[in-house]
């Protein structure tokens, strides 16, 4: 049953179908499943899918789109079905985003669904995002954590940037900052003064949580 309601809630995904999903994430939850697994093995499996096909030219960009942005509402949906299961999020509020000059932001959706799961409150700040922007963002929210994602070695420098203007803004010592994405290294990681790194979505939320002192 429960291998079956993840293949549906990847489907709902790929096809934009908002309602049935929230009906799954539901039905999954009264099953006994996992908020983890709901999205990692239904919801994330579908828009890993949608990325592949995107990737192959078999999806067009107006889909993508549209499934993207299904998913974030999918997340906050799966998020408050928890709290309706009386498991408030409460572990934390994070900001995420894409750092200036990348426009990639499928492993960054997929961190902010995870980290939702496991009982974060996300902001998801976007893609290509200003060093500026995220100054203003940490200084409007106040975050415990800031997620800053670079998929491109050209953009990676843009991660210490915004470490560093953070630092010249005096909000550095109020936030911890994590990096990821495919080039990004714990040496890197060191090296910009970043509090931690994460290879994909599952460390990523292990990290948070160690980083935080939560859970």
């Amino acid at each position: 049953m429960a291998e079956d309601l993840y293949s549906q809630m990847a489907q709902t995904v790929i096809d934009g179908e908002l309602e049935l999903a929230e009906e799954l994430a539901r039905k999954g939850l009264a099953a006994g499943l996992s908020p983890g697994d709901i999205l990692d093995k239904g919801f994330v499996k579908g828009i890993e899918e949608v990325g592949d096909l995107f990737g192959k030219g078999e999806f067009f960009l107006r889909s993508w789109c549209r499934a993207r942005g299904h998913e974030g509402r999918r997340c906050r949906s799966a998020a408050r079905a928890r709290q309706d299961e009386g498991r408030p999020q409460d572990d934390g509020q994070g900001g995420a985003g894409t750092v200036a000059g990348d426009i990639h932001e499928i492993g960054k959706t997929i961190v902010c669904s995870m980290l939702s799961a496991a009982g974060f409150t996300v902001t998801d700040i976007g893609c290509d995002v200003a060093v500026d922007t995220f100054v203003e963002k940490v200084k409007e929210q106040k975050p415990d954590l800031l997620l800053l994602s670079a998929l491109l070695t050209t953009t990676m420098p843009n991660q210490q940037k915004t470490i560093e203007a953070l630092k010249a803004a005096g909000l550095r010592d109020g936030v911890k900052v994590m990096i990821g994405g495919a080039p990004t290294t714990r040496a890197w990681a060191d090296e910009i003064g970043a509090d931690g790194y994460s290879e994909d979505a599952i460390e990523a939320v292990v990290t948070a949580k160690q980083l935080l002192g939560v859970g």
